[in-house]
C-alpha cells in the first residue's frame, strides 16, 4: 500500500517534469512553435490552385488520425464492477485502436461563405461499451457497439457565414459548428476525443478596435454510432464571450454562459455515446486575464475565475431529494505562471499551475456546491490519463517543456490531486460522479486522491505529418486506497499511446 511519503516523493519528482499545453489563443504555458514555414493552405488546396485560379475561393482538404492506446487500471464502462484503480475482481485493462478521418469542402465569397465537414470515427478492440447506461437512465438502452469513440460516418460541421469584418463589424455564423473559447476549460471542441464535439448553433460576432464579442446559442450534438447524429433538443448553451487587447500587456476575456437542460435531456436519444445531463439551469459568469506574449520578458501568467448560480437536480428518477432542484452556488479558479529560458539549450520552459473547483458538502441542505464543468476540453489540463474534470478537485500541476530539435518537442508533467470537499464525489473526465464499485460520498476519508506523471513527445515529420507518443503513471493516494478497501483493493494505473496525424 502506498503511503503519503511515496506520494510526496512523487510530487517532488513531478516538480521536475511536464506539458504539452494547447491554448488556442497562445495560452500561458503553451507549446514552443516551429519556425514559420512558407504559407500553405493544405496539400490539396495548394495543388488545386496551382492547376487553376478558379480554385482560389474553394477550401478542399481533410485530415487522417490514427491512435493506439493501452490502459491498465482503468475502469471499463459497461463491465460490472470495473472501476478506476481496482486491483482485483473485474477487468480494468484495455487496449484499442482509433482512427478519425475528416473531409471538408468550403467556399468563400466577399460577404458570405459555406463549409461542410464529414467525419468517420472508428474503434477496434475497445472493451468499453458504446453506452454503459450505469446508473440506469429510463428511456435509454445499454449498448456494446464498438466503444464510445466510434461514429462510423457522420456530419461534424455544416455552416454558413454572412458578413465581412473588414467592411462591417457584425458577422453571423449559423449551422453545425465547433464552439471553442479561451483555453477551452468551459467550452471546447474536445479534439483529443475520436469524435470531438460540435453544436447546432447560431452565433453573431461584433468586432471593433476595442474588443470582439460572440453572442451565441446552441444545442450539443449527441453522437450515436450507426445513425445520423442529432442535437439534444433539451440541452441548451447560450452566452456571450468578449475579448479585449486594450489592457496593457494583457489579453482580457469576460463571459456569461447559460446552460439550460430539462428533465428530458438525459434520455433525449436512446443510445448516446456518452451520458447526457440531468435537469439544470446553471449560469456562469467569469473572466480570464493572460499576459501578452513577449510583453513581460520570459515570464507569462494567466488567471481564470468563474462563479455559478441557478439550480441543479442530481437525478431525474431517484428519490424526491435527488429530483429536487437545488440552488447552484459554485465557483472555480485557475492560476498559471511560466518562465522560458530562451538562452539555454532546448529552450526549457517551466511552469506551475493551481486549479480549484468547488464541491458539494451536503446533498440535503438545498444547495448544490459542485462546479459544473459545462462543455470543456479536459484532456489538456488535469492529466493526460483523463481521470478528472474541473469538479470538486484541487490540482497542483508542474510543467517542463524542452525542444531539443527544431521539429521535436518533449514535455513532462506532474499533478497532485486533492478533493476540494471530502463529502462530495470524485468526478470523471466526462463530468459524471463515480458512484459504483465502492466510490461515493466518502465522509471522513483523506482528500488526497493521488499523483500523476506524464511524458509526451511530438515530432513534426513535415508541415502535414506529425507523430507523437506518451506515457502516464498514476500513483493512487489515501482517498482511493480507503475507497477501494474491501472492493477489490487498489492499484496504480498506467497509460501508453502513439499517434500519427496527416493533414491534406
Amino acid at each position: 500500500m502506498k503511503t503519503k511519503t511515496t506520494s510526496l516523493i512523487a510530487f517532488a519528482l513531478a516538480a521536475t517534469l511536464p506539458l504539452l499545453a494547447q491554448d488556442k489563443q497562445a495560452g500561458t504555458i503553451a507549446a514552443i512553435p516551429l519556425p514559420k514555414a512558407v504559407a500553405s493552405t493544405g496539400v490539396a488546396n495548394d495543388w488545386l490552385r496551382q492547376q487553376s485560379q478558379a480554385f482560389k475561393p474553394w477550401d478542399i482538404g481533410g485530415s487522417l488520425r490514427a491512435r493506439y492506446e493501452n490502459k491498465q487500471g482503468f475502469g471499463i464502462p459497461g463491465i460490472p464492477g470495473s472501476v478506476d484503480f481496482r486491483a482485483q475482481g473485474a477487468k480494468v485493462d484495455n487496449d484499442y485502436y482509433l482512427t478519425r478521418t475528416r473531409l471538408h469542402i468550403g467556399y468563400t465569397e466577399t460577404w458570405w461563405s459555406a463549409f461542410v465537414e464529414g467525419q468517420s470515427s472508428t474503434a477496434n478492440n475497445d472493451a468499453r461499451y458504446a453506452y454503459a447506461n450505469a446508473p440506469v437512465v429510463p428511456g435509454t438502452v445499454k449498448r456494446l457497439g464498438y466503444g464510445p469513440e466510434s461514429d462510423t460516418l457522420d456530419l461534424h460541421q455544416a455552416y454558413a457565414t454572412l458578413g465581412n469584418p473588414k467592411e462591417f463589424p457584425l458577422t453571423a455564423k449559423v449551422g453545425r459548428q465547433e464552439l471553442s473559447y479561451g483555453e477551452e476549460r468551459l467550452v471546447g471542441a474536445v479534439n483529443w476525443n475520436n469524435i470531438g464535439r460540435s453544436f447546432d448553433a447560431a452565433k453573431v460576432r461584433w468586432e471593433n478596435e476595442w474588443f470582439s464579442a460572440d453572442f451565441f446559442s446552441g444545442r450539443p450534438v449527441v453522437p450515436q454510432d450507426g445513425v445520423l447524429d442529432q442535437a439534444n433538443d433539451y440541452d441548451f448553451l447560450c452566452g456571450v464571450y468578449a475579448t479585449s487587447l486594450k489592457v496593457p500587456r494583457n489579453l482580457l476575456d469576460v463571459y456569461f454562459l447559460a446552460r439550460n437542460a430539462t428533465r428530458a435531456a438525459n434520455h433525449a436519444e436512446p443510445s448516446p455515446q456518452a451520458p447526457q445531463p440531468t435537469a439544470r439551469d446553471i449560469y456562469t459568469i467569469g473572466g480570464r486575464v493572460k499576459s501578452t506574449p513577449g510583453e513581460i520578458g520570459s515570464w507569462d501568467y494567466s488567471m481564470d475565475g468563474a462563479y455559478q448560480f441557478g439550480d441543479f437536480a442530481y437525478s431525474n428518477n431517484g428519490t424526491p431529494a435527488q429530483n429536487e432542484r437545488l440552488t447552484q452556488n459554485a465557483f472555480m479558479l485557475v492560476v498559471q505562471v511560466g518562465y522560458t529560458f530562451t538562452n539555454l539549450w532546448a529552450a526549457p520552459r517551466l511552469g506551475i499551475e493551481y486549479d480549484y473547483s468547488s464541491g458539494d458538502s451536503n446533498p440535503n441542505d438545498g444547495t448544490h456546491g459542485t462546479f459544473d464543468n459545462l462543455f470543456p476540453t479536459n484532456h489538456k489540463f488535469y492529466g493526460y490519463m483523463d481521470f478528472f474534470s474541473l469538479q470538486n478537485i484541487q490540482d497542483l500541476r508542474t510543467l517542463l517543456q524542452l525542444k531539443p530539435m527544431r521539429r521535436l518537442t518533449v514535455s513532462l508533467e506532474g499533478h497532485n490531486f486533492w478533493l476540494a470537499n471530502g463529502n462530495d464525489y470524485l468526478y470523471t473526465a466526462a463530468g459524471t460522479p463515480r458512484t459504483t464499485g465502492g466510490y461515493g460520498r466518502a465522509q471522513g476519508y483523506s482528500t488526497f486522491v493521488g499523483s500523476e506523471l506524464d511524458i509526451t513527445a511530438t515530432y513534426a515529420i513535415t508541415r502535414f505529418a506529425q507523430v507523437e507518443a506518451g506515457y502516464g503513471h498514476f500513483f493512487v493516494g489515501d482517498h482511493i486506497q480507503k475507497t477501494l478497501d474491501g472492493n477489490g483493493g487498489s492499484q496504480d494505473a498506467n497509460w501508453v499511446y502513439t499517434q500519427l496525424t496527416l493533414t491534406f
